[in-house]
C-alpha cells in the first residue's frame, strides 16, 4: 500500500521557515534605511494616532475651468503641497494621494494648522531686476543659462535654438527659460506690505508683521539692523571686512524670521543666504503687487519685480515639437492675459519701467522674465522682442523636461482647488496612550487564544502557542522592513486588523485539530491520522484564508484613510499565518505524532477520542480487517 499523500519530511519545511526568518531579519538590520543601534533598527513606523502629530485630508474639487481634476493634476498638486509642507522644516512629513480626489498630509510630532497649504498654486511672471551670488556680491554681466525671447515669423514657427541648454521665448512666438531643476519654493516679503504668517502656524510668533520685525531687530542688534538698513545694493564683504562682522547676526535668523524682513534687506544683506530664504514658511509668500526675492540654482538671489502676468492669465501650455523637431512648450494666454503678456515683454525688451540691472541680463544682453510658481523660479527666459498672441518656450529641452515645464505652467494656470475635509491633532501623550491600549488589546486577545487552546487541546495547545509566536515574529519583521521600503505605517486601525487576524489563525487550528479527531474516531492511529487530517483540512484552511485575503485586498482598494491600514495589516497577517501553517504547524504535528506524549490521551488533548479505540465498537474494525 502506498504511503499517504500527506507524508513529508518536516525538517525541510522547518529549515525553509528558518531561512525566511534569517533573511527577513538580515533585511531588518542591514537594509537601506536601517540606522542607529539595534533597538532603533527594530522600531516599526508608527502612525500619528500612536505617536502624535497632525493629519489633514484635502479633497480636490474642480479646476478653474470647471473640469474634474485628473490624476496628473492631482500629482502636480501633491508635489506643490509637499514643497509647502517641507518648508515647515518638519522631518518625515508625508504627503500622499488617496483615491482620485484626496491628498493626505501627515506631520508626525507636530500640531499645526495645515489648511493654508492646500490653497491654489500661485503662478507669477516677474521681470528679473537684479541678481547676486550667495555672498551678496553683484554679478558682473556674463552669459547665463537663462534663454531668450524673440518673435518668429509665424504662429507655429519656432525660434532658433540656443547653442547652450537655455530657453527662448518666441512670439508664435516663443518664450524661454531654464529647464533645470528649481529650488524649493521660497516665500518673500516686501517692505511695504508683508503678509503675516498664519498665527496658528506658530503660536510663539507675534501676529503682526511689525511686531515680528521688532523681535528680529532686537535679536540681531541695533548696529546690525542699522548697517543692513543702510545698504542700497548687495554688499561686498570682501571689500569691507568690518561690515561682515556687523551683518553676521543675520546668518543666525531662521527662515520664518528672515521672511518678515523688507525685500531689499533680504536681497542686499549677504549673510542672509538662500538656505534661509528657501526655509521661509508658505504663509509668507509675497503679494503679486510687491517685489520679491527668490533663489535660483540654490545659491543665486534674484530680485524680482511685481507680478504683471498671473497664472490665471495662461489658458494652456503643452509640450510639442517645433519645425526643427526640437521639444518646446507652447503657451497660450487668455484675451486679457495676452494683453498683459505683450505689455510685459515690451517693457522687458525696451527695458522700461523698473529697469533690470546689468547683472540680471541674459547671455544675449536682454532682460529676463522669471516664471515663478509658489515663489519658485521654474524658468527665466530672455525677452528678444515684443510678443503678441501665443508663445513658445524653447531651449534644447528633452520630452520629459518640456512636459514637466508645461505641467507647471498648466497647473499654475488651472489650479485644482481643495476643501479641507478633516484635520486631526493628536498629542504625543494621547498617541502613547493609544499605543499602550492597542498593544494591551492585542496581548489580551493572544493570551485568551492560548489559554483556551491549552485548556481544550493540552499538548496541541503548545503547537498553537508556538505558531502564534512564529507568526508574530514574522509580522513584526515584515512591518519594520515594509515601513522603511514602502512607507507602511502601523496605526491603531492596523493593530485592530492584527487582532482580527488572531481569529483567522484560531479558525485554522480548529479546522485541523477537529479533522484530526475525526480521523481517529474512524479508527486510525494518531500517527496515521495526522497526514490524512492535513490533506482533508488543507483545502478548507486555504479557502478560508484566501477569502480573508481577498476581502482585505478589496477593502484596501476601495477605502481611504485609516481603513487602508486596517485592511493592509489584516491581509499581511493572514498571508504570514498561511505561511506558518504550511512551514511550521503541519511539520511540528508530524514530528509530535511519533512521540509517546502524543499517544497519551491525557497529555495530547485527544482524550475523548483515543479511548474509543478500546470500546466494544472496536471488534467491528477488527472484523472488517479480517474480512
Amino acid at each position: 500500500m502506498a504511503p499517504p499523500q500527506g507524508q513529508m519530511r518536516p525538517g525541510r519545511q522547518l529549515a525553509v521557515l528558518g531561512a525566511i526568518f534569517v533573511v527577513l531579519y538580515l533585511l531588518v538590520f542591514f537594509s537601506a534605511g536601517a540606522s542607529g543601534g539595534w533597538k532603533d533598527r527594530l522600531e516599526p513606523r508608527l502612525g500619528l494616532d500612536l505617536v502624535g502629530g497632525t493629519r489633514l485630508t484635502l479633497e480636490a474639487t474642480n479646476t478653474l475651468d470647471g473640469r474634474a481634476p485628473t490624476a496628473e493634476n492631482l500629482e502636480k498638486a501633491r508635489q506643490i503641497i509637499e514643497n509647502r509642507v517641507n518648508a515647515y522644516g518638519v522631518a518625515e512629513a508625508e504627503v500622499i494621494t488617496e483615491g482620485d480626489r484626496n491628498i493626505v498630509i501627515s506631520l508626525p510630532g507636530e500640531n499645526r494648522d495645515l489648511t493654508e497649504v492646500g490653497s491654489a498654486a500661485e503662478l507669477r511672471f516677474r521681470k528679473v531686476l537684479k541678481i547676486a551670488d550667495g555672498s551678496g556680491t553683484v554679478r558682473t554681466p556674463a552669459p547665463t543659462p537663462t534663454g531668450a525671447v524673440e518673435p518668429t515669423p509665424s504662429g507655429d514657427a519656432a525660434a532658433s535654438p540656443s547653442p547652450t541648454p537655455e530657453a527662448e521665448v518666441n512670439s508664435s512666438p516663443s518664450a524661454g527659460g531654464q529647464g533645470g531643476s528649481a529650488p524649493t519654493p521660497t516665500p518673500t516679503e516686501s517692505p511695504a506690505a508683508t503678509p503675516s504668517p498664519s498665527p496658528s502656524a506658530d503660536e510663539d510668533v507675534p501676529q503682526s508683521v511689525e511686531e515680528q520685525r521688532q523681535a528680529v531687530e532686537q535679536k540681531v542688534g541695533a548696529e546690525a539692523w542699522a548697517a543692513a538698513s543702510g545698504l542700497q545694493a548687495p554688499a561686498d564683504l570682501a571689500a569691507d571686512p568690518s561690515l561682515a562682522e556687523k551683518l553676521a547676526p543675520f546668518a543666525e535668523l531662521s527662515g520664518r524670521e528672515a521672511a518678515v524682513l523688507p525685500t531689499q534687506m533680504q536681497f542686499n544683506v549677504p549673510t542672509i543666504s538662500c538656505l534661509q530664504l528657501d526655509d521661509r514658511p508658505p504663509a509668507s509668500i509675497s503679494d503679486p503687487e510687491q517685489q520679491a526675492v527668490s533663489c535660483e540654482a540654490g545659491s543665486i538671489k534674484n530680485l524680482l519685480d511685481v507680478a504683471k502676468v498671473l497664472g490665471t492669465d495662461v489658458s494652456s501650455a503643452t509640450a510639442v515639437r517645433d519645425q526643427t523637431s526640437q521639444w518646446v512648450v507652447s503657451l497660450d494666454f487668455t484675451r486679457s492675459g495676452g494683453d498683459k503678456w505683450t505689455a510685459l515683454t515690451r517693457e522687458a525688451f525696451n527695458n522700461e519701467g523698473q529697469a533690470c540691472d546689468a547683472s540680471a541680463l541674459g547671455d544675449e544682453g536682454r532682460c529676463r522674465v522669471a516664471v515663478v510658481l509658489d515663489n519658485q523660479i521654474i524658468s527665466s527666459p530672455q525677452i528678444q522682442g515684443v510678443l503678441v498672441g501665443s508663445s513658445q518656450i524653447t531651449g534644447n529641452f528633452t520630452n520629459a523636461e518640456a512636459s514637466e515645464l508645461a505641467g507647471y505652467l498648466s497647473y499654475g494656470a488651472l489650479p485644482v482647488t481643495f476643501e479641507p475635509q478633516e484635520q486631526q491633532n493628536v498629542t504625543a501623550t494621547l498617541g502613547a496612550s493609544h499605543l499602550r491600549a492597542g498593544l494591551l488589546a492585542a496581548g489580551i486577545g493572544m493570551l485568551l487564544v492560548i489559554i483556551y487552546s491549552f485548556f481544550y487541546y493540552r499538548l496541541l495547545g503548545s503547537v498553537i502557542f508556538l505558531s502564534l509566536v512564529a507568526s508574530a515574529l514574522l509580522l513584526f519583521g515584515a512591518m519594520v522592513f515594509l515601513g522603511r521600503q514602502i512607507g507602511f505605517t502601523l496605526t491603531l486601525a492596523g493593530i485592530a486588523g492584527i487582532i482580527v487576524s488572531l481569529g483567522v489563525a484560531a479558525d485554522s487550528f480548529v479546522i485541523y485539530f477537529e479533522r484530526l479527531k475525526d480521523e481517529i474516531r474512524e479508527g486510525r492511529s494518531p500517527r496515521s491520522a495526522v497526514p490524512r487530517a492535513w490533506i482533508r483540512a488543507r483545502r478548507t484552511i486555504i479557502s478560508a484564508n484566501a477569502i480573508t485575503i481577498l476581502s482585505a485586498v478589496v477593502l484596501y482598494i476601495v477605502s481611504v484613510g485609516t481603513v487602508k491600514g486596517f485592511a493592509f495589516a489584516l491581509g499581511l497577517a493572514t498571508v504570514l499565518d498561511l505561511l506558518v501553517v504550511f512551514l511550521f504547524r503541519h511539520p511540528i504535528m508530524t514530528m509530535l505524532a511519533s512521540t509517546k506524549a502524543f499517544l497519551s490521551p491525557r497529555v495530547s488533548g485527544l482524550g475523548r477520542v483515543l479511548p474509543a479505540r478500546s470500546t466494544p465498537t472496536q471488534p467491528r474494525n477488527q472484523r472488517a480487517k479480517e474480512a
